[in-house]
């Protein structure tokens, strides 16, 4: 919001009244707004952007030669979880600023699942210590689905209201079609207040196509992350929806949806680029938004298309151009210095007219502040975990069942059938197949439930892996082919108020603590991904090669991403939106 106080400084700086706080000099100015690239100087009041007039003339406090390096707008990431990453936000933005990122668009249903709107309020503390802006989609579903499983909190449709008033947010988050489709008031009264304000719904429309996602956009939804096909992307466009590209660690989306585009000869004009979930290992090792800028220029794409769809499209999406996705005058200043328009590498990065980053590395770490006591203390186990938890009965020598089998470089997952050997009255795995337990444990003291199921597609060998992240419910999740060693695991997450842990052979191989809201660490950035780069290691001793074992390990049992889902109440049928028995017909 801009004050009386900065419309009139920015007029009487302008007027040259009072000099500029900056001058970032002989820049190539990236203009989204004509298409154009031309040598000028920029000058900051403030927060906001003075002038890109190359014959201003104006006077600055402080002068920092560009020496003919590319402005462009910071990078805004239109969909991502906090919690995913492991870090808190003032964590991430040591890795993320530096990559150009300046904006987060962010859905905290994880942290809202566990804690409800106090979680909300304790996560948000942080905001006025970020060196990032923060923008809240108002999680729309929590419960994800009710009647299929168990949480820590509920956001009804007063709760919803009461939050979407907050000036960070902007738009009601990710609604999944089964809400839709099955016509549940709570969810179209939260449409109807958020369109009401002027505020955009956001969609989770994996896997729908035809009648069923004209009715869904029908409803008032403005986009979609979740398009794996260009088939999906052009059947979103047709219909008025805005499609988040997303490259995240296991849901890569970039290089498929990008050619499509150049294939399908279609404009950029309604694509933004998201991350969605992204280890911080990846955001490091290969950048953030600034990735999916650069592998799209490669894909063929033209750069000035690529940094529009990065800046101004989002900005535009969410109804805040006014204010960012931008170096224009009046605007808040997060620009990004960079040798490369086609390969953005940031030398700079400003975030409200303050140097924030250089060259890689932030010029003052933001710093984890402590969080309550009570967020860190939310997993509760109320029955012992043993072996006999995970036990399957049978009858005979084998059992016909549903599994879940994982796709590549997706959270998406093929139902599929198979026979399975039976033992002394207990269904087994088969390692010969690649199929091991799957199961889902209760963990905020309610139901003391335990969901349990089998799973193709990790290549585990030995031992059990176990996360208390389970989207969306959070429960712990753990994947094993001993079930003493899956109870071992779920303990040690227990333990440590949420985690993730490895054991095989009896013994825990590797732990790491994620006490806020049992999603999150308290540890820097550095400390966390040394850390996951130990479970990462852990992992790999079970026989595991996926390269991201625990994001999918997070993702396998969500209910509402086709075709399997699993809770702690058992099996659920994601496109009927029920529970399914184990056993198949």
């Amino acid at each position: 919001m801009r004050t009386f106080g900065e419309i009139k400084g920015l007029i009487e700086t302008g007027l040259g009244r009072n000099p500029c706080d900056l001058k970032l000099a002989n820049v190539r100015l990236v203009n989204v707004f004509s298409g154009e690239v031309y040598p000028t100087d920029i000058y900051i009041k403030g927060k906001r952007i003075v002038s890109i007039d190359p014959e201003a003339g104006l006077e600055a406090a402080q002068v920092i030669d560009c020496g003919g390096q590319y402005a462009m707008p910071g990078f805004i990431d239109s969909h991502m979880h906090f919690e995913s990453t492991m870090l808190s936000p003032e964590a991430l933005a040591n890795i993320v600023v530096p990559k150009g990122t300046t904006t987060l668009c962010a859905d905290l249903m994880e942290i809202a699942n566990v804690a409800g709107e106090e979680g909300l309020r304790a996560t948000l503390a942080s905001l006025e210590r970020l060196p990032y802006r923060m923008l809240i989609e108002v999680s729309s579903r929590v419960p994800t689905a009710p009647g299929l499983e168990t949480n820590g909190a509920v956001l009804g449709v007063e709760e919803v209201e009461r939050i979407m008033v907050w000036e960070e947010s902007v738009s009601l988050g990710e609604l999944d079609p089964s809400k839709i489709l099955m016509v549940r008031d709570e969810y179209l009264e939260k449409v109807e207040k958020t369109l009401a304000r002027r505020k955009i719904v956001n969609g989770h429309a994996i896997g729908r196509m035809g009648q069923e996602l004209n009715v869904y956009a029908s409803s008032g939804i403005s986009d979609d992350h979740e398009c794996v096909e260009p088939e999906e992307l052009l059947a979103r466009l047709r219909l008025g929806m805005r499609v988040l590209v997303r490259e995240g660690s296991t849901e890569r989306n970039v290089d498929t949806l990008m050619k499509g585009v150049l294939d399908m000869g279609l404009s950029c004009e309604n694509l933004c680029f998201c991350t969605d979930d992204k280890h911080a290992t990846e955001i490091l090792e290969e950048g953030h938004i600034n990735y999916n800028v650069n592998r799209s220029i490669q894909l063929g794409v033209d750069p000035m298309s690529a940094i529009q769809i990065a800046t101004i499209n989002a900005a535009r999406h969410f109804r805040v151009e006014d204010e960012i996705g931008s170096i224009t005058p009046g605007r808040l200043a997060d620009i990004i210095i960079s040798p490369s328009m086609k390969a953005v590498q940031p030398a700079m990065v400003l975030f409200e007219g303050k140097l924030v980053a250089e060259n890689g590395e932030m010029v003052e770490l933001c710093q984890v502040e402590t969080y309550p006591d009570w967020i860190k203390d939310t997993v509760h186990l109320k029955n012992p975990i043993t072996a006999e938890s995970f036990r399957v009965a049978g009858e005979g020598d084998s059992a016909h069942v549903n599994v879940i089998e994982l796709i590549d470089k997706q959270i998406i997952n093929k139902w599929i059938t198979t026979d399975l050997p039976v033992a002394n009255g207990a269904i087994l795995h088969d390692l010969s197949r690649d199929i091991v337990k799957l199961a889902v444990v209760e963990r905020y003291g309610k139901t003391g439930g335990v969901g349990v199921g089998f799973v193709k597609g990790f290549t585990i060998k030995c031992g059990a892996m176990a996360y208390s992240m389970s989207h969306d419910h959070h429960n712990i999740v753990v994947v094993g082919c001993d079930d003493a060693d899956m109870a071992l695991a779920v303990n040690e997450v227990a333990r440590l108020h949420g985690g993730l842990a490895v054991a095989v052979d009896g013994e825990i191989l590797n732990s790491m603590p994620l006490p806020i809201g049992g999603l999150m660490s308290e540890e820097p950035a550095a400390v966390v991904m040394e850390l996951l780069d130990g479970m990462n290691a852990a992992a790999e001793k079970t026989g595991c090669t996926l390269p991201a074992p625990f994001m999918t390990l997070s993702f396998i049992s969500l209910p509402t991403v086709p075709e399997l889902g699993i809770t702690d109440l058992g099996l659920v049928d994601v496109l009927q939106h029920k529970l399914i028995p184990l056993l198949a017909e």
